[in-house]
């Protein structure tokens, strides 16, 4: 772990060794340390690179004031893996057709299609989803009569609740290292969520300009907890974050449901599933104190938590055990990190390249998925050796199947 101090900021404690920091992401890493409200210090972790305001891959404590670019509009992003009771023997040796049975189950790319009913049963309490959609419902009646321009020209949540999304989603199945049959998923809260997230940040700079305060970055614009709009937005987050996790759970039973459908098999669930956010904010308690912690791109990693951390399309990726290090707030990282842009991706790697890259994978290997391929990103074995002192690793997974938003 690497101490990165200047003078006038709080410490930046980052876990980067093997793993390249980026400068622009050094330069948005001491911008954030110099916010006033920040608590002891910012926790990098190894899959830090360049983001909104904030770099991916931050770990954010803050007193009496948060920053919505911080958390990004992709509130509530996380992964969800399960384990089954099948393995490798009973998968077909030509997947293809399980992959297209997934495509076909569970909405995705940019689509309105979704439904909280229409897409399967949620695995681990299938007489909840009502339950849980009509709460929901509610609490985004209650955030949309406050600020009734959160959305004007979204859908209704609804159709985003069970779809997948488009860039960086995906779903794969997966064998651990005893050829055990997985699956895992990666999404968030969609259009809705991304909607909340614009409209408060830009909330936050009227308010910056309302009170002559000016910031290293625009996007670092906050809202001081004394203020409506921060009440109203811990709110919409909350619910973002609520909405993200259900909409995990659905589409993983809609994709248990594809298996079935596809494989002509009956199986059961060997693990209970673990469903993490990794783009969120959550109240706390750290070194004495209660704080807001805002995770851009990281886990909670408390003492005996399980996490998920995925590779890219082409390699491995892990469930993990938190070991409850103070130092990072309780935290690792939530996946590779992009090593370039999506425009750089695209320049610089071919469609054979992409396919070397995913040999052994059923997964798309068009021009459209370029930006995901592997090589876009840092090596997760660096990654994942660059925190043991943050988890454990519990299980070693490899993708067969992978679907692209």
């Amino acid at each position: 772990m690497r101490v990165i101090a200047e003078e006038g900021r709080r410490p930046i404690k980052a876990w980067v060794d093997g793993v390249e920091l980026e400068d622009s992401a050094r330069q948005q890493l001491l911008n954030v340390a110099a916010l006033p409200f920040v608590y002891r210090h910012v926790a990098v972790m190894p899959d830090v690179h360049w983001g909104m305001g904030a770099t991916v891959g931050s770990v954010i404590p803050t007193l009496g004031a948060i920053v919505p670019a911080a958390v990004g509009v992709d509130i509530g992003c996380g992964m969800v893996y399960e384990c089954t009771t099948l393995t490798a023997k009973d998968l077909p040796n030509s997947l293809g057709a399980l992959r297209s049975g997934i495509e076909a189950a569970v909405p995705h790319g940019r689509t309105n299609n979704g439904g909280p009913g229409d897409v399967g049963a949620w695995p681990e309490a299938p007489d909840d989803v009502a339950r849980v959609w009509a709460d929901l419902d509610v609490r985004y009646n209650a955030v949309l009569a406050k600020h009734p321009k959160i959305t004007p020209r979204q859908t209704h949540p609804s159709k985003h609740m069970g779809t997948l999304g488009t860039g960086n989603h995906f779903i794969e199945v997966t064998l651990d290292e005893a050829d055990h049959v997985g699956v895992m998923l990666h999404s968030g809260s969609r259009g809705i969520g991304n909607a909340i997230g614009r409209y408060f940040i830009e909330r936050a700079k009227r308010q910056m300009e309302r009170y002559f305060i000016t910031l290293p970055d625009a996007d670092l614009a906050y809202l001081p907890e004394s203020t409506q709009d921060f009440t109203d937005y811990i709110e919409a987050v909350e619910w973002a974050q609520d909405f993200a996790r259900l909409n995990r759970y659905l589409m993983l039973g809609a994709v248990m449901v594809a298996m079935r459908a596809t494989l002509g098999l009956p199986f059961g669930i060997r693990e209970t599933a673990v469903n993490c956010h990794h783009n969120y904010v959550a109240r706390e308690h750290h070194y004495g104190q209660n704080v807001l912690v805002t995770r851009k791109g990281a886990v909670r990693a408390r003492q005996g938590d399980l996490g998920i951390i995925p590779g890219s399309m082409g390699v491995r990726s892990y469930i993990v055990r938190g070991k409850g290090n103070p130092e990072s707030f309780m935290s690792c990282s939530h996946g590779a990190g992009r090593r370039m842009s999506r425009g750089e991706a695209k320049r610089r790697f071919t469609l054979a390249d992409h396919a070397k890259a995913t040999e052994g994978v059923e997964c798309r290997k068009d021009a459209d998925v370029i930006d995901e391929t592997p090589g876009a990103y840092k090596d997760i074995d660096a990654v994942i050796a660059a925190q043991t002192d943050l988890v454990d690793v519990v299980h070693t997974l490899k993708q067969v199947v992978c679907v692209k938003g």
